[in-house]
């Protein structure tokens, strides 16, 4: 408790210098979000949905294009939060020297951090917002659930946030995050409902994506776009919220340790 009694709200400062740099080059940070979920909808959506037409979701029926629309928004909050607290705040930490100049001031490294994360969530719901919108554009949610999405975007960007930073406290050099994009998000990024209904496969692996955080995310959102909230949605909430919390403390401790070296 006593790391975490050194948050202070000083931490905005870095999450304000973090911002004040992504809108220098906010044309080059919001053009590719914005036509990357066209390629996949036109590419996957139209192009898979002719040739599978409709899959069952929960008891329903619902085109290709419409079941996959919600997993690239829950795809663009994972990839935000976890490339933007590992590979930029490494870059910030090891490279730029970010952090060091930082600490030199009235901040605390907790600060440093926890700025850090809360950067990394407020990107991903910058950037799954954005794809959200390309997704009602083409008529793919409904309201009034999709208005919630974007807070469920900020959420599972602060738990994909915490898990990034704790590899960037573990790594020793920016080649080795080949290695949790590989084993961690890439499978993920496949077998959390994104592309395919979990139904579709074996007893074991249904049990194995439940415990991926993307899982959780994917179906909170998809549930919101339909309008079909359930308890499964509760208990990813509840999942959401302790992993995110568990994680935010580890990170927490971790990255003090890797700073004060």
């Amino acid at each position: 408790m006593s790391i975490l009694s050194n948050i202070t709200r000083r931490s905005i400062m870095v999450w304000r210098r973090n911002r004040d740099v992504f809108f220098t080059t906010w044309k080059t940070n919001f053009l590719p979000p914005f036509l990357e979920p066209i390629l996949y909808l036109v590419a996957m959506g139209l192009g898979f949905g002719i040739l599978i037409g409709k899959v069952e979701y929960e008891g329903i029926m619902v085109e290709y294009a419409m079941f996959l629309a919600p997993g690239l928004v829950a795809i663009s909050s994972m990839y935000s939060a976890f490339f933007e607290c590992t590979y930029g705040s490494y870059v910030r930490m090891h490279y730029q020297k970010t952090f060091d100049a930082i600490i030199a001031t009235p901040l605390s490294i907790e600060d440093v951090i926890a700025g850090e994360m809360f950067w990394g969530a407020t990107k991903s719901f910058l950037n799954s917002t954005i794809v959200l919108v390309v997704v009602c554009i083409a008529g793919l949610a409904r309201f009034p659930g999709i208005l919630i999405v974007p807070f469920i975007g900020f959420l599972s960007g602060l738990m994909f946030a915490a898990i990034a930073m704790i590899f960037t406290a573990l790594v020793p050099n920016i080649d080795s995050f080949n290695y949790p994009f590989f084993l961690l998000i890439t499978p993920m990024f496949l077998f959390s409902g994104t592309f395919f209904p979990l139904s579709v496969l074996p007893g074991w692996g249904q049990a194995l994506a439940e415990l991926l955080p993307l899982t959780h995310s994917t179906r909170l959102i998809r549930d919101l776009s339909y309008n079909m909230i359930g308890w499964t949605d509760l208990l990813g909430v509840i999942y959401i919220i302790m992993l995110t919390g568990i994680t935010f403390v580890v990170a927490i401790i971790l990255m003090r340790r890797r700073l004060i070296k």
